[in-house]
């Protein structure tokens, strides 16, 4: 997970962009003196709904022969 520390002087200007982060998945950091002080979570209710069947349609085409064994791996087969 990305880790993006700021000071409170940078989190006070830009708390809507660091909460956006924060929801996007970058653990937001704020620090004084360059200490970390506060981590920045989103609570479970505020985590976007998973979407399950959200990739459909994105395997354009598979060959009939994508599940056969690799000519590379027939010695560990035995």
């Amino acid at each position: 997970m990305p880790v993006h520390q700021v000071n409170i002087h940078e989190a006070k200007t830009h708390l809507s962009r660091l909460i956006q982060e924060a929801l996007d998945g970058i653990e937001v950091i704020i620090a004084k003196d360059n200490r970390p002080l506060i981590r920045l979570d989103v609570l479970p209710e505020g985590k976007p709904e998973r979407r399950i069947g959200g990739a459909a349609g994105i395997i354009i085409r598979m060959d009939d022969d994508f599940d056969a064994p690799l000519d590379d791996f027939e010695p560990y087969s035995s």
